[in-house]
């Protein structure tokens, strides 16, 4: 098996619904498989099934996080590579692992490879193409977004796979900084090519960006404290950055920053339990990449 595509849902059976469609016109059956884990999903995605039966589902009754579903998934994949996306983002070229593979065999030190994510609702992947505004460029990063992304299985099995202690928003960077930290690149891509088909303009209207404010909190305290020789400093940082830019211009804001205080600091036992802090040069390392333009 070349390629094995994996996708964790929750809930947005259309948008799956669609994703798969486009992914089973792109592939071949023979060579790359699909995986999809259902996670805690109570709008009937589970009736999909039939109707996909290339697929291979996965899933549990009770939400586990978008991270814990992927530590859960991953491991039943059987390709060679692994390619992570969204259940609302689809690849824009019919070729998408062809060039997959031909980085990762171009650069035998990539263990991930970061895709152009092009954000938006549109009437066609060519009009989706359009709307690219970043150059087709490489470069070595220090990060990957989850909508769409590349791991070899031997690097992945080589770390600890995603996370179970983080739920969602920031699993992402404790696989880079694991991938990273075996030696590993991280190679952003920008000529392969996802549409992530989010509403940002109803996203903003509604409560996603004050839902992904406490997680993100949340998860990036956890991830100073997992994985940083002397995390403290950065900590506060975070927290003083917080406090200033959305918890005193925000109530709402302002009670969330508090709640995640509170719960972090009722989660640091479990927390300071899995400390595995990496090597300083790695932190350097880190610092010396190219951030990836999100």
């Amino acid at each position: 098996m070349q390629a094995s595509i994996l996708i964790v849902s929750k809930n947005r059976k259309e948008e799956l619904k669609k994703t798969l469609a486009i992914l089973l016109q792109l592939i071949d059956p023979k060579r790359h498989e699909i995986l999809v884990f259902l996670d805690g999903c109570t709008d009937g995605s589970a009736d999909l099934k039939p109707e996909f039966p290339l697929v291979n589902w996965k899933g549990a009754a009770i939400s586990l996080g978008a991270s814990a579903a992927r530590h859960q998934l991953y491991p039943n994949a059987k390709g060679a590579f692994f390619i992570g996306l969204d259940d609302d983002a689809h690849p824009l070229q019919a070729n998408f692992i062809d060039r997959v593979v031909s980085v990762f065999d171009s650069f035998p030190n990539v263990g991930i490879i970061a895709f152009q994510e092009i954000r938006g609702v549109f009437s066609s992947d060519e009009e989706a193409l359009q709307n690219v505004r970043a150059p087709e460029e490489q470069y070595l990063t220090n990060d990957f977004i989850g909508c769409g992304f590349a791991v070899r299985k031997e690097v992945y099995n080589a770390t600890n796979g995603f996370p179970v202690w983080i739920d969602i928003y920031g699993e992402e960077s404790c696989l880079a900084i694991e991938v990273l930290s075996k030696g590993y690149d991280i190679l952003y891509d920008g000529s392969i090519k996802i549409n992530h088909r989010v509403d940002m303009v109803k996203r903003r209207l509604g409560k996603q960006n004050y839902f992904r404010f406490g997680k993100q909190l949340k998860n990036t305290t956890f991830y100073y404290l997992v994985y940083y020789p002397s995390p403290m400093g950065k900590i506060l940082k975070l927290y003083w950055h917080n406090l200033k830019k959305y918890a005193l211009t925000d109530f709402k804001c302002f009670r969330i920053y508090w709640s995640i205080l509170f719960q972090v600091l009722f989660s640091l036992p479990k927390i300071l339990s899995l400390r595995n802090p990496v090597d300083p040069s790695v932190i350097s390392r880190i610092r010396s990449l190219k951030n990836l333009n999100y």
